[in-house]
C-alpha cells in the first residue's frame, strides 16, 4: 500500500441513491445545491500528499490528519476515542491527472478495486473529511486491482457488481446490497466530467472544502485514488457499527463469471484470489 503515498486521495459523497439517508448525513448537505436531483453532493479529500521537497508546505485550512497516509489492504484501526464507525463499501479508481494552468483538464481511470471508505458517525462534524481520516489504517483498498480497458459503456466495468459483508464471531453477515456498478447515479463520462468540474470549482462551503487550493499546495499530483461513492447498506449494515476483531469484506466481481453464491463460498473458505474479482479483507483493531 505504500506505493500510493504520492497519490491524491479524494472521495465522492452522495453518488448512490439513499446512502446519505441511511448514513444519517443527508442533513449535512441540505444547503448544497446540485445540477440535478441525482447528482452527487460534493467531493472531499481523504489524503493529501506533501509535494516533494516541500515538507512544510501545507494548506492552512486543511486539517493535519489529511496529511497522514490512511490506506491499508489488511487492517482497519478504530479511532482512539469511543466513536461509532461504519464501513462504506465502494469502488476505488486509480486515475491519471493532467493539468493546464492549475486546472484539471483530464482524468483517466486506469484500474479499479474494492474500497472501504470507513467513516465516523458523528453529528455536527464541520467537514466531510473530519469523519474520513483519523490516522493510519483508517481506509481500505484492495491489493487486487483490475485493469480498465475503457471507462465507458461497453467496457469491462459493465460486467461488475459490488457486495460487502461483515464477519463477526466467524459468521458472515450481509453488510451492503449486491448491486451492479452501472447503478451508480453518475458513472463513466458523466462522472468524469462532474469530477473535473467539481475539483476545479468546489469552494469552501458548508461541509465542502476548496479542493483546487489543496491540490496546488500538494504540487499538482499526477495520480489519484478516487472513491466514487458508497452503496446502500443492508438492514444489518445500516444498524451495525464496527468492533474489534470484525472482518470487513468488500468484493467487486464479474457477474458474468460468478454468482453471489460463488462470492460467499470464496469468503467462507477465505480464498481471496480469483480472476476478475477484487476482494478487500480488513481485520478491525
Amino acid at each position: 500500500m505504500a506505493r500510493y503515498k504520492n497519490f491524491l486521495g479524494l472521495g465522492i459523497a452522495g453518488n448512490f441513491a439513499l446512502h446519505l439517508d441511511q448514513a444519517g448525513e443527508a442533513e449535512d448537505f441540505k444547503d448544497v445545491i446540485t445540477a440535478d436531483e441525482a447528482a452527487p453532493k460534493g467531493m472531499f479529500p481523504f489524503y493529501l500528499p506533501i509535494a516533494e521537497g516541500a515538507e512544510s508546505k501545507k494548506h492552512p485550512q486543511a486539517k493535519e490528519q489529511l496529511y497522514t497516509y490512511p490506506l491499508s489492504a489488511e487492517r482497519l484501526q478504530l479511532p482512539k476515542e469511543a466513536l461509532n464507525v461504519q464501513a462504506e463499501p465502494e469502488v476505488g479508481l486509480i486515475c491519471e491527472l493532467e493539468y493546464v494552468a492549475g486546472k484539471i483538464t483530464s482524468i483517466t481511470p486506469t484500474y479499479f478495486g474494492a474500497y472501504n471508505d470507513a467513516s465516523i458517525r458523528v453529528k455536527g462534524a464541520n467537514k466531510i473529511s473530519d469523519k474520513k481520516n483519523w490516522g493510519a489504517y483508517s481506509k481500505g483498498f484492495s491489493a487486487q486491482l483490475i485493469e480498465i480497458d475503457k471507462f465507458e459503456a461497453g467496457g469491462i466495468m459493465d460486467n461488475f457488481s459490488i457486495c460487502s459483508f461483515l464477519r463477526r464471531d466467524n459468521t458472515l453477515h450481509t453488510y451492503g446490497e449486491d448491486v451492479e456498478l452501472t447503478g451508480y447515479s453518475y458513472f463513466y463520462t458523466k462522472l468524469l466530467n462532474w469530477i473535473e468540474n467539481q475539483i476545479n470549482t468546489q469552494e469552501e462551503f458548508g461541509p465542502l472544502e476548496p479542493l483546487a487550493e489543496y491540490i496546488e499546495f500538494s504540487g499538482y499530483p499526477k495520480e489519484a485514488i478516487i472513491s466514487i461513492g458508497a452503496t446502500r447498506y443492508s438492514d444489518y449494515g445500516e444498524h451495525t457499527f464496527l468492533q474489534k476483531d470484525d472482518d470487513v469484506l468488500v468484493v467487486l466481481y464479474d457477474h458474468t463469471m460468478y454468482t453471489h453464491h460463488d462470492v460467499l463460498k470464496a469468503l467462507e473458505s477465505r480464498a481471496y484470489s480469483h480472476k476478475n474479482m477484487s476482494i478487500l479483507s480488513q481485520k478491525v483493531y
